[in-house]
């Protein structure tokens, strides 16, 4: 059987079906449900977090948190705002400050976690900067502290685009506590799943209002509609795959750390072959296995080692390559140049993880990339 750089996580069959029972009796099947209202209650309560929006997706999350903390307002009013951000992330990011009519200008990353570089921020402030939007990469947590202190200093919002980073704290506190908003993704793929799904975690109760006209249609009421809104909601059957996957996370990223850990056991001080070891006070997910490989120590670089186990039906992701202001519709984009970015996604390779991975199928990929 071909490995995938991740699998899906899921609940017996047996528990999805009793979660979506009362449903054929109900036929509420959309709109904010029952359901719905459970999966947000629980989640908030799992995150520690004050105030949640379930969006259909992650991404749709992020573009509507962005309007509803006034940015695209607040970037017409200066002539066309910017937002500072990091070219290693998945296009997504950048994609949804792109289309509000914002311009992403590109902040270099560090060497040591992948997150943008809150020392390089400050000098690409300009009077059109209306916002920061750093994304905490694998699950490694930003700078928070440095990146508030900026913020506040230059009146500017934050949101983190938080996709790897579920479950995750800070010495205790949610990651969803810092900045003004934090987008998670529930997408299929991510440590946490709801097959489909997102949401966004906020501290200022007046965010709400807009976060649920926007995703439905402007709607303030059934016949008051204030606003030009979407239809971004999370439905009934995705929240019911969200509760039942949220009773066993604890022990999907259990299993997750065994992974992680065994890899670390057969790659660490390997010559050319760089880990991630972890950030103090963060409690992780485990949600990728990042290497960078250093060809020169190495011996071979990081497109061999793809093509090695590729050629063994292994596949893992470069990930993220190329680096987003290398893309063909962000080159023109403003922006310091970003070589640090641009060097680890040459030699970033993501290594397949996921729960139930087999102890002998890691031994096997440490086995083909040793050799």
């Amino acid at each position: 059987m071909p490995i995938y750089v991740t699998r899906s996580s899921m609940p017996e069959l047996s528990d999805y079906i009793e979660e979506i029972k009362p449903m054929f009796e109900s036929h509420i099947l959309t709109n904010m449900g029952p359901v719905y209202k459970k999966f947000q209650s629980q989640l908030i309560t799992y995150l520690g977090v004050r105030e949640l929006s379930l969006f259909v997706n992650g991404h749709l999350a992020l573009e509507m948190a962005i309007q509803a903390l006034g940015l695209t307002k607040r970037g017409e009013e200066v002539g066309g705002g910017e937002v500072i951000t990091t070219p290693f992330t998945f296009v997504s990011t950048t994609h949804a400050i792109t289309r509000n009519n914002l311009k992403p200008v590109f902040c270099d990353i560090r060497k040591s976690d992948y997150c943008i570089d809150p020392d390089k921020i400050e000098e690409l402030i300009t009077d059109k900067t209306v916002a920061i939007i750093p994304v905490h990469v694998y699950g490694n947590i930003c700078d928070v502290h440095k990146i508030e202190n900026i913020a506040e200093k230059h009146g500017l919002k934050v949101i983190y685009d938080g996709a790897h980073a579920f479950g995750e704290e800070y010495y205790g506190r949610g990651v969803g506590n810092f900045g003004d908003a934090t987008m998670f993704s529930f997408h299929a793929t991510k440590v946490f799943n709801s097959i489909e799904g997102g949401a966004i975690a906020y501290r200022n109760k007046r965010y709400g209002v807009p976060l649920h006209e926007l995703k439905n249609f402007g709607m303030h009421t059934e016949t008051s509609i204030t606003s030009i809104g979407a239809n971004a909601k999370l439905d009934e059957f995705r929240s019911a795959m969200g509760i039942c996957n949220l009773k066993r996370i604890d022990e999907c990223i259990a299993d997750r750390k065994r992974v992680h850990d065994h890899y670390f056991r057969r790659l660490e001080g390997v010559d050319g072959i760089e880990l991630f070891k972890g950030q103090k006070g963060v409690k992780p997910n485990y949600a990728y296995f990042p290497v960078y490989f250093d060809d020169k120590k190495f011996g071979k670089s990081r497109d061999d080692v793809y093509m090695a186990l590729r050629e063994e039906d292994i596949y893992t992701r470069k990930y993220f390559y190329p680096a987003i202001n290398e893309l063909e519709c962000y080159r023109d984009n403003p922006g310091a140049p970003t070589p640090v970015a641009h060097d680890v996604s040459l030699h970033i390779l993501t290594l397949p993880i996921y729960e139930g991975l087999a102890d002998e199928d890691i031994d096997r990929i440490c086995d083909i990339i040793l050799s």
